[in-house]
């Protein structure tokens, strides 16, 4: 099955890196969230990759032209050094689609864009390229294509270190706890979708707004609570937690190393 991977955005809140590489190329470790999500994905079996490119695209492309599989795999290096034998591989069974979405689009417009890249296939899977889990992707994609949904996402607890406040009529606080508390569920992407989902943009639009909402009035639309990790990388905290995690090798989200599929 496809994955869509939306890596055009600016990612503004990550201005340390904003200017000269798109958000999914910060690095998490020594590779980039990217490649860890891509990693993710192919874990599990999918491993045919459509990439929506927009700011600095240029970046992305020749990171996979030039990528280097010693960097995170063992090796025999013999001959003075002269002749390489890679023990094991990240992306040599990879398919990876590079398609301009443009500089500005939205989520919504750049998976308009890709629409024709898609095959045949009945379904496909969509990612924000900054978010990663330690979700059971088998047991999440069987449920969905059991079903007669169009659209599928994952609900989270958000992780923003903010707290929730309930006023009364007259400014008086009855209630202040945490967010990840509060009982708020927020979208955590992860989506998989049917192909009927683009009858359902229109031109112009973002994801998940009008169509979500036609969706959700077509009772075409299911979500998959997750109480295990997952963390949006959106500000430069959320990099060093992640960055520490791999350090201990203690990343949940790669079931590469913890999980056989």
């Amino acid at each position: 099955m496809k994955v869509v991977l939306f890596c055009g955005g600016m990612g503004m809140r990550l201005r340390e890196y904003s200017e000269s590489i798109p958000k999914p190329m910060v690095e998490i470790g020594y590779r980039p969230v990217l490649w860890h999500i891509m990693k993710y994905y192919a874990h599990f079996g999918h491993k045919d990759f459509v990439l929506c490119l927009g700011h600095r695209a240029d970046v992305i492309k020749k990171y996979f032209v030039d990528y280097d599989e010693c960097i995170s795999n063992n090796f025999v290096l013999t001959k003075g050094a002269s002749e390489l034998r890679l023990l094991n591989s990240d992306i040599s069974d990879w398919n990876i689609t590079f398609i301009d979405t443009g500089l500005r689009s939205n989520i919504g417009q750049r998976l308009l864009a890709v629409e024709r890249y898609l095959g045949g296939d009945e379904a496909f899977m969509a990612n924000y390229a900054d978010g990663l889990s330690d979700l059971f992707l088998p047991d999440y994609l069987s449920d969905f294509l059991a079903s007669d949904k169009i659209a599928a996402f994952l609900s989270v607890k958000p992780t923003q270190s903010v707290h929730v406040v309930k006023i009364d009529n007259n400014n008086e606080v009855t209630s202040i706890s945490p967010m990840g508390d509060s009982g708020i569920w927020v979208n955590g992407g992860y989506f998989i979708f049917r192909r009927e989902v683009f009858g359902f943009i229109r031109e112009g639009e973002e994801l998940v707004m009008e169509p979500f909402q036609r969706l959700i009035e077509a009772k075409r639309i299911l979500t998959r609570k997750h109480t295990g990790f997952w963390v949006g990388m959106d500000t430069f905290k959320d990099k060093q937690f992640l960055d520490d995690l791999v350090s201990r090798d203690e990343a949940p989200w790669q079931v590469w190393k913890t999980r056989k599929s």
